[in-house]
């Protein structure tokens, strides 16, 4: 587990924490807070420093990482429990609106582990409920995917999505290319330059290299 917060400081620290705040600001308000009700339960699956689940609006905000680290960058608003992905027993049965994860399955050591942390996330939601997946895509970066030490797990916008179909989902949305592959370079992460970016969906095409899947339980 120490070794969760030291990947944490080393990563993050090197991309700049103000920086990934602010790149999530600009995606939760002009995007994401377009897919999520204010009035909805939201869980943040190994959620870091809660650069989401700070910046999106949600009546109710649970977090939920290994890294002990992660509280105290967390809004005063989230509910954190320490926990692995696969152990959810924190929150009841159908008690969650939308699950989002960014970031993690790749960090998973197989599919089967993948496989329990979809039941997981599946009996927490309600009926209807989404899981919302964002992700490095194998298919469009199978080259840099390997560039971090823990990357186990390789998944496709397709095998994704067949792998949540198999384990009850419904598949509601797949965009294979959304956000380039990483911020931890000299890429501009302007405001302004964001948002023109999320407007411009032929950008997404020549620029993006994690997936966005959005997934229902039926």
């Amino acid at each position: 587990m120490s070794d969760v917060s030291k990947i944490y400081q080393e990563r993050f620290g090197n991309t700049g924490l103000d920086r990934r705040d602010r790149v999530w600001k600009v995606l939760c308000s002009s995007f994401f807070n377009k897919r999520i009700s204010p009035d909805e339960t939201v869980l943040d699956l190994a959620c870091g420093y809660g650069e989401f689940i700070n910046n999106i609006s949600a009546a109710r905000k649970y977090g939920v990482d290994l890294n002990p680290d992660a509280p105290k960058h967390l809004n005063g608003d989230v509910t954190f429990t320490r926990s692995v992905a696969t152990d959810l027993s924190f929150l009841p049965d159908e008690s969650v609106d939308v699950v989002f994860t960014s970031n993690f399955l790749e960090h998973l050591r197989d599919k089967s582990e993948c496989d329990q942390v979809f039941a997981a996330v599946r009996r927490i939601l309600k009926s209807g409920g989404r899981f919302i997946v964002l992700g490095p895509n194998i298919h469009y970066a199978y080259r840099e995917y390997w560039d971090y030490y823990d990357h186990y797990l390789p998944l496709s916008h397709l095998s994704l999505a067949e792998g949540l179909t198999i384990s009850g989902f419904e598949i509601k949305e797949v965009i294979p290319r959304f956000l380039p592959y990483t911020m931890n370079n000299k890429t501009p992460t302007n405001d302004a330059l964001i948002k023109i970016y999320l407007r411009l969906p032929i950008a997404w095409r020549f620029m993006g290299k994690q997936f966005l899947v959005t997934a229902i339980k039926k």
